[in-house]
Formats: C-alpha cells, sequence, structure tokens
C-alpha cells in the first residue's frame, strides 16, 4: 500500500512537471500564457474551487495551462461531486484536470527503546476537477463575465502602488536597470516614464518585490548568486512565478521580461533533474506573495506570515544583485 502510495505522489509530480517542461521546450513560460490570448481579455483571475476559494501554488499554474489551452473563460473548476451538488453535470466524454492537495499526518509509533515517538508525514493527493465549460446546468452566477480593466495611459496604476508601499521597502528609482540588491536592502527600477506603460512597470516591481521578500530579515531565501549559476536560475524562477500571482491578485496584464528568455533553457535543465523542482518554486513564489498581502492594512489580523525579523543567516563574501 505504502509503495502504490508512493508511486501515485510520484507520478503527480511528473505528469504536472512534463506539461511545464513541454510549454518551455516551445518557448513560452506557461505562467505567463493566460494574459497572451483572446481567451482571457477581460479580467485576470485566480482559478477557484467551487465555494470561490482561489487555487494556490502549483495548481495556479496547472489550472492556467489548461484554460489556455483549451479556451476556458470562467475561473470555477468543479469536482465531478460538486458539479452534481450544484445541479448540474460534468458533460460526458469530458476529460479533467489534474491538481494537488498537500498535507501532513500525525503518527505515533513506539521507536528502538519502546517509548512513543510522534511523527509528521507528509504526504501529497492528486484529484480531479473540470472547468465551468466542461459542465452542464450549473447555477448562472458561475457563468464568465469579462471585466476589462482599463488603465489609462502611463498613469500609475493607484491600486498596485498601494499595495506595494505598505511594504514599506526602499525603493528607488533611476538608470536602466532593475534589480534588488539583498546587500544594502533596497529595490531599484528605472524610471516610470522608461517603461512602455504602465503595467510593464508594475510587473517588474512586483518581480523585484518577490526578490525582496528573500532577504534574510524576511523570508530568508538564498538570493546572494552569482549571475548564470543554477541557484540564480532558481531564485529567478520564484521570482517569475511570483509576479505572476501578484498581477493577478492585482488584475494587471504581466510583462514578459525579454532579458530573461535565456532562464528558460537553464530552468527546463534544472526541472529536467529535478521533477519536484516547480512545486517548491511554486510554494516558494506563493509564500512570497502571501508575505506581501501580509502588510496590507485589511490581512494585518489574520496575516500568515509575519514581516517579523527571522533568524539571520550568515552573508556570503560576495555581495549580489538578483533582477
Amino acid at each position: 500500500m505504502k509503495q502504490r502510495a508512493a508511486e501515485e505522489i510520484k507520478d503527480v509530480y511528473q505528469r504536472i512537471t512534463d506539461r511545464i517542461v513541454s510549454e518551455l521546450e516551445q518557448g513560452a513560460r506557461p505562467w505567463f500564457k493566460p494574459w497572451s490570448g483572446g481567451n482571457m481579455a477581460g479580467k485576470v483571475a485566480l482559478p477557484l474551487r467551487s465555494n470561490g476559494e482561489p487555487y494556490r501554488g502549483i495548481n495556479v499554474i496547472a489550472l492556467w495551462m489548461t484554460a489556455t489551452a483549451a479556451d476556458y473563460t470562467s475561473p470555477y473548476w468543479f469536482t465531478f461531486k460538486q458539479a452534481l451538488e450544484f445541479g448540474g453535470n460534468v458533460r460526458k466524454g469530458e476529460k479533467g484536470s489534474l491538481v494537488v492537495f498537500a498535507n501532513s499526518i500525525i503518527k505515533t509509533e513506539a521507536n528502538e527503546k519502546g517509548e512513543d515517538e510522534t511523527k509528521t508525514i507528509p504526504y501529497l493527493k492528486g484529484y480531479t476537477v473540470f472547468n465551468w465549460h466542461q459542465c452542464e446546468n450549473l447555477p448562472e452566477r458561475f457563468a464568465p463575465k469579462a471585466e476589462p480593466v482599463q488603465t489609462p495611459t502611463m498613469q500609475r496604476i493607484e491600486r498596485a502602488e498601494v499595495f506595494f508601499a505598505a511594504a514599506g521597502a526602499t525603493l528607488r528609482h533611476g538608470g536602466n536597470k532593475a534589480y534588488f540588491s539583498p546587500s544594502a536592502d533596497f529595490i531599484q527600477l528605472p524610471p516610470f516614464e522608461a517603461f512602455r506603460d504602465a503595467e510593464s512597470y508594475t510587473a517588474t516591481k512586483a518581480h523585484e518585490f518577490i526578490h525582496w521578500t528573500g532577504h534574510e530579515t524576511r523570508l530568508n531565501r538564498d538570493i546572494r548568486n552569482r549571475f548564470g549559476t543554477e541557484d540564480y536560475a532558481k531564485e529567478e524562477l520564484v521570482a517569475e512565478l511570483g509576479s505572476a500571482f501578484l498581477c493577478a491578485d492585482l488584475a494587471i496584464v504581466p510583462e514578459v521580461r525579454a532579458d530573461h528568455a535565456g532562464y528558460i533553457a537553464s530552468w527546463l535543465k534544472a526541472l529536467k533533474d529535478d521533477k519536484r523542482l516547480i512545486f517548491k518554486a511554486a510554494a516558494l513564489a506563493q509564500k512570497a506573495a502571501d508575505h506581501l498581502h501580509s502588510y496590507q492594512p485589511k490581512a494585518e489580523a489574520t496575516a500568515k506570515d509575519s514581516p517579523a525579523r527571522p533568524g539571520a543567516v550568515s552573508a556570503t563574501s560576495v555581495p549580489a544583485l538578483v533582477s
């Protein structure tokens, strides 16, 4: 039984990783694809469960890929049973999409000395969901409603400005590069006027703010890596995913940064070497996005990630810039 469960978990990792590798091999980054087609011309949205709760982490990427490939415009997803509970049904012949559920169980066992020992055992479970477009007779409230976001050209997006300002990061403008400096703990962006539009500026800012969360006084990720190394590319993957999540939260079309095209080859190699990498990166990206949400006034009482300083780590001898 344990062996079969382990094989099922391995299959879940492999199936989702294989889909992402396939997209990358075609030169596409699947976490950006929802905004590149006509199917997402309206308001950008995170995939939603039948109760309206957004999916998180790797499930966001997996369902975005499916929705884009099939031209689904509704953000709602249902299990076979949930569709029935709402008075509808999944159409015959429809193929469901894989999502995952991660949790842990606490087990008490006797150790070598005969003493009871409590162990926490993590597990991953895959299950199947169907989009609204694959179902019939569901309530009208689940039907897609296009709500285009109107943003005046080259006027700052106020909701995003308020969101990022709440974090209290040191933000500087000038020059022609965007990066986060871990050693000096500040974000550098080109002038607002240098960007093609307000969305490009905001999406780039979101990318650098994800790097900012990794500082040793915040989420303490390993972000002091030299450009061109595998660890550097992995942190860029976290920032790309986190930026995509934030852009969805803020209903902003993200910018596909041309200077990051070269990372695709690095990501392909890393993903093929470690089928769990995309899950790890998505989890870190989600945690980073949650951390930024925790600074918002309305989230103070229920923030999952406290802005308080965690334990410090030893600094490397080479100060790095994370772009």
